[in-house]
């Protein structure tokens, strides 16, 4: 048995998470300096696009203000953003998260130069030219491409490269926001594929330094304050649980159409180049209908938030923004749908306070856009923790929770893959988002391997015992893992806890008892 001083609780070695936190927190400054930069170049854009003037300030797109001619806008931009991808690098294409996944899974998270520099100019035109996104999802990919670019040059190991770039994206996402710990929650829930220190560690940093810049660069006030007290109660959870689960349905309903109108782009007899254009197309027209829908849309979702927008506004956004952003998404071009998802589930939340006793439609709203959120990109914790900090609604916290748990069950169960990694496995990627310590870890070596003298490890099984033999091994010895021998006492692979509940659940319930480890093992081939 290893002696006590020398195990721990988690394997970090304390020398580098002290350099990978040092790094993060100059990747956190970085991050908070790219936001910035990325919002000026997206108000520049929308003032010279929509108002001739030069101004950096974030503004609502106005097509009415130059009149029919303005539905071209969006379609100029998806034109530019489709030249961007087809001579520059088609890595801009997307809107950012599930890139920066693919980044980590299949890249070794080594992320190219030209990517930090083309993703928030192609992000910017899109945005800028009326897209229906927000600045997010762009900014998440570029910080995220500075960190492993910074990782590159300082010639850090896979696992260093994939901290400092989660660091940087969750950095991108505090600055845009002013919510740390929600950026950190991303990072955890999406992107980092583990729940370590030597991870988790520095990407708070980096997040908690984006956040302190975001004062001085940005300001101090989160975007979607809410200015007024909401009358929370526990006794609103009910409640909260039927608007979660709407937001669930509306979520199904998007994720699905996505990749329905993307098949459709499939087949038209076009270059991928061309499809930006064809969904600013549809931009142009609906925001001609209703303007609101364009842009980021930050101003709106703080009306909503606050109960200030007009019931047939938010109708209209309803009809509008989703076929819009879905069009556009589609299509391949560059931008973000955290906005998105927050401005539609606000409009959810608002249509539900119709029918909630109080009609307190600012307080749904709250509710609606943090579960469309959190049950689109199965992160619940990260939906909440947002909500919360981007409105300061802190009494609302088991009313958000509530909705985010009861949209992500909906989604789990109805929708195989999230929007983000239903693109992942059209390109042949598996993700799995459930993670867990591997059962080796739970236990000692000694336990499981044969000692010298040739005695039986006192964890194992041999492959013609019983499965019911093997349950009731695990359950007297509390452990979650045996060793499996065969007739000469050979280890030939592990069986776990888990892979004897898979098999029940396989269909042998009615003969599990008589079937051998050897035949459980044919069954289910994960066990090694």
């Amino acid at each position: 048995m290893p002696h006590a001083s020398s195990l721990r609780d988690f394997s970090t070695d304390p020398k580098r998470l002290a350099v990978l936190s040092l790094l993060a927190l100059l990747v956190g400054a970085a991050s908070a300096v790219v936001a910035k930069l990325l919002l000026l170049l997206i108000g520049l854009i929308t003032h010279l696009a929509y108002f001739g003037t030069l101004t950096g300030t974030l503004v609502q797109p106005d097509p009415h203000h130059l009149g029919p001619i303005a539905i071209a806008i969006p379609v100029l931009g998806g034109l530019a953003v489709g030249l961007i991808a087809k001579f520059a690098t088609d890595k801009i294409r997307g809107h950012g998260i599930p890139e920066a996944i693919a980044a980590i899974l299949e890249g070794d998270s080594i992320v190219q130069a030209r990517v930090a520099f083309w993703k928030p100019i192609a992000s910017a035109i899109t945005i800028g030219t009326g897209g229906p996104f927000g600045a997010e999802g762009p900014i998440i990919m570029t910080g995220g491409a500075f960190g492993s670019l910074f990782a590159q040059y300082l010639h850090l190991s896979s696992l260093e490269r994939r901290t400092l770039l989660v660091a940087g994206a969750a950095g991108g996402m505090s600055a845009t926001f002013g919510a740390p710990i929600a950026s950190v929650l991303i990072a955890v829930e999406l992107l980092l594929f583990e729940w370590r220190p030597r991870s988790f560690v520095p990407v708070a940093v980096a997040s908690f330094v984006a956040a302190l810049l975001r004062v001085p660069l940005i300001g101090a006030q989160p975007p979607f304050v809410a200015t007024g007290a909401h009358d929370a109660s526990i006794a609103l959870v009910p409640w909260a649980v039927a608007v979660g689960l709407a937001g669930g349905v509306v979520s199904m309903v998007m994720t699905k159409l996505v990749y329905l109108v993307e098949d459709g782009y499939d087949k038209l007899p076009l270059h991928w180049m061309w499809w930006p254009a064809i969904g600013g197309l549809v931009v142009g027209l609906g925001g001609w209908i209703v303007p609101a829908a364009l842009g980021v849309g930050y101003p709106t979702i703080a009306s909503m938030v606050n109960g200030q927008l007009a019931l047939s506004l938010v109708v209209g956004i309803m009809l509008v923004k989703i076929p819009i952003w879905v069009a556009s998404l589609s299509s391949g071009t560059s931008g973000g749908v955290l906005a998105p998802l927050l401005m539609i589930g606000a409009a959810v939340g608002t249509l539900c306070a119709l029918a909630i006793p109080g009609h307190d439609g600012g307080l749904w709203a709250i509710v609606g856009m943090a579960a469309l959120m959190g049950g689109t990109m199965r992160a619940p914790f990260m939906g909440t923790l947002f909500a919360l900090e981007t409105t300061h609604a802190w009494s609302l916290a088991p009313d958000v929770f509530a909705a985010c748990v009861a949209a992500t069950a909906f989604t789990v169960v109805f929708v195989p893959r999230s929007i983000l990694t239903e693109k992942l496995a059209r390109r042949g990627m598996h993700v799995a988002r459930e993670y867990a310590v591997h059962p080796l870890e739970l236990i000692d070596v000694a336990a499981v391997m044969r000692p010298a003298d040739g005695e039986r490890p006192t964890h194992a099984i041999g492959v013609r015992d019983k499965v019911r033999e093997a349950a009731n091994a695990m359950a007297e010895r509390g452990v979650t893992a045996m060793a499996v021998l065969d007739e000469r006492g050979e280890w030939v692979g592990t069986l776990s806890a888990d892979a004897l509940l898979d098999a029940w659940r396989l269909g042998m319930r009615g003969e599990s008892e008589r079937r051998r480890v050897r035949r459980l093992r044919a069954a289910l081939p994960a066990i090694r």
